[in-house]
């Protein structure tokens, strides 16, 4: 094809410059719409909020393929650095693309929807009792009878069984959008999201795996010969991957809630029970709230406006059915910031608060941009910051905020090192495979017929965990986890564990930090926060390889400070598995 003449180029810019300025005043009217309806259904699940939300994801979805679709046409063009981007968002940024025939949006809002109300409205009936989604994984974390756990964890899988039909032809007309795009598959173009090229990002996730490998393979064994300690050989035989539904968590996903179990000899310092200390001092949700709003405001941020208080769900309403699924919005791209939980006062709850609040700090960050740029350069980065709050949650933390009164000694470290790496070091295979599924389905190496099987060969290779029971043919277990009916890639879950300990320690260093990682809290630092919000403020209008080197001085993304982070435990942990048989 023969480059355009330069008054030909002339023109073409400034229809392109005239269209990014149509997109984003549209797209901005179109977004709020769509987010208002959105909440609406997420706070109040009927039939008619769920039929307001279909249509405006089908009007968005069609308008967002138009839109990549126009762009596809300034291709050839030498444009500015910052035109470019735009032009490259709009055709990398949907997450299920529609292909331009008609009915397809419709039909693809339908199933999505669908999809979503069947996940958020499951429940299973356990002990005479029915039981909704969020308390099974209540359920998860407090049982301890290996026959029970086994119920719950098989009982709401049979939830996903109905979502089978409805993903395959989602995966089908999403395929046909991607390529109509200029994709191989939804795959690719999920991948091509990174300011790099594709196959180099996956190749960058396996090197990162490759990094903290050897902490999850620690505390993989440790946990396993723990649980054999507790069950016995019949229920945690040790030359097999470890049951999935004894580690405390509905998907296996972080093992936390299993701590009194598996805490290894030795270790007699306690850690601290933040749940104990939540409930002796009468916390309430709203009060979780506040605390966690505390530490932003701390470090320079402004307090959270009125209306967030006024328009959040920060607990479960007693009177219809929501989505539980904790998640942090901004409805005007502006200054309407809310969160939605269903928070319960426990440890879990005070940190994902932290978290989410996280979110919405880095909302409000970056409204200031252009329209297309007002989101993160690199989808870990949303989700790393709040979860590099939630490590600054220590005990020094704590005492600040008034909720422990004494530090413990040095000897609780361990303890609370392996607390954490229960959560995090052990999340990170499961944040790598979720979209590894997804990768191998979209791109057809998985059949429909082989979708089960082949999302628990990735579990077992990559996690070393297997079912409690032979999986029926007819088994969609992927669709018992949100992100799946919910199609929220989850890749950013993966690289936002790497992140947050980068983050971190470079926040620890700007400090002045000088003793174990671990012990570090930025909180009330702001010096840190305004280097902090100064990269937070930049949004997507840069490559993440800019934004990540202005706050950490570095271009690549690295796993090294979650291995130094959690160097004390690593060394512990080989010296007791020295001669365990670990693998699987």
């Amino acid at each position: 094809m023969l480059p355009l003449d330069a008054a030909a180029q002339r023109a073409t810019k400034k229809n392109a410059e005239a269209f990014i300025a149509k997109v984003e005043e549209e797209k901005k009217a179109m977004d709020e719409e769509g987010a208002r309806i959105a909440w609406a259904r997420a706070t109040n699940i009927t039939y008619d909020t769920s039929w307001l939300e279909a249509k405006a994801s089908a009007r968005s979805t069609e308008k967002a393929v138009e839109w990549a679709n126009e762009a596809k046409r300034y291709d050839r063009l030498d444009l500015s650095p910052e035109l470019r981007r735009k032009l490259d968002i709009l055709k990398q940024s949907i997450t299920l693309p529609a292909p331009s025939a008609d009915g397809a949006a419709s039909e693809l809002a339908e199933i999505t929807t669908r999809l979503g109300n069947t996940y958020s409205t499951g429940t299973i009936e356990f002990e005479g009792e029915t039981v909704p989604q969020n308390r099974t994984e209540t359920l998860m974390r407090e049982l301890r009878d290996p026959a029970k756990l086994e119920e719950v964890w098989t009982k709401w899988r049979e939830q996903s069984k109905p979502m089978k039909e409805d993903y395959v032809r989602m995966v089908e007309i999403a395929n046909e959008g991607a390529k109509e795009l200029g994709y191989d598959d939804l795959g690719q173009m999920w991948r091509s999201n990174y300011d790099m090229d594709p196959d180099e990002f996956a190749a960058e996730v396996d090197r990162l795996w490759d990094q903290v490998k050897p902490l999850y393979e620690n505390v993989h064994c440790a946990v396993k010969y723990e649980l054999n300690e507790e069950y016995g050989d019949e229920v945690v035989p040790l030359d097999q991957p470890i049951r999935a539904d004894l580690l405390g968590n509905m998907w296996a996903q972080s093992w936390g809630s299993i701590y009194d179990l598996v805490k290894p000899e030795g270790l007699e310092a306690e850690g601290v029970d933040i749940g104990a200390l939540l409930e002796a001092q009468d916390y309430t949700p709203l009060k979780i709230a506040e605390t966690a709003e505390g530490f932003f405001t701390s470090l320079g941020f402004d307090d959270l406006p009125e209306t967030f208080w006024e328009r959040s769900q920060i607990t479960k309403p007693a009177d219809r059915e929501v989505v539980c699924h904790a998640s942090a919005w901004n409805l005007d791209s502006e200054e309407d910031i809310r969160i939605k939980m269903c928070t319960e006062v426990n440890a879990d709850d005070f940190q994902t608060m932290h978290h989410e609040l996280g979110h919405n700090i880095y909302q409000r960050a970056y409204a200031g941009q252009d329209y297309l740029f007002r989101n993160d350069p690199n989808d870990g980065f949303h989700e790393a910051i709040g979860d590099m709050v939630a490590l600054s949650i220590t005990p020094a933390y704590l005492q600040q905020v008034g909720l422990l009164d004494e530090l413990p000694s040095e000897d609780a470290d361990l303890p609370i090192l392996m607390q954490k790496a229960l959560d995090g070091a052990a999340f990170l295979p499961f944040g790598l495979l979720v979209d590894k599924w997804r990768w191998q389905v979209f791109s057809g190496e998985l059949q429909p017929d082989q979708w089960n099987e082949g999302w628990w060969a990735l579990r077992e290779e990559y996690q070393g965990i297997r079912p409690p029971n032979d999986r029926p043919a007819d088994a969609f277990d992927p669709g018992s986890k949100y992100h799946i009916p919910g199609n929220t890639p989850y890749m950013r879950y993966f690289l936002a564990r790497i992140l947050q300990f980068q983050f971190y320690k470079a926040a620890c260093d700007q400090a002045g930090w000088e003793g174990p990682l671990h012990r570090c809290s930025f909180y009330g630092n702001g010096e840190v926060g305004a280097k902090f919000n100064a990269m937070l403020e930049k949004g997507n209008s840069q490559p993440w390889q800019d934004s990540l080197e202005e706050f950490t001085g570095t271009r690549e993304m690295d796993a090294s400070a979650m291995v130094e982070y959690f160097r004390p435990l690593m060394d512990y942990l080989g010296e007791q598995n020295e001669d365990r048989s670990c693998g699987w």
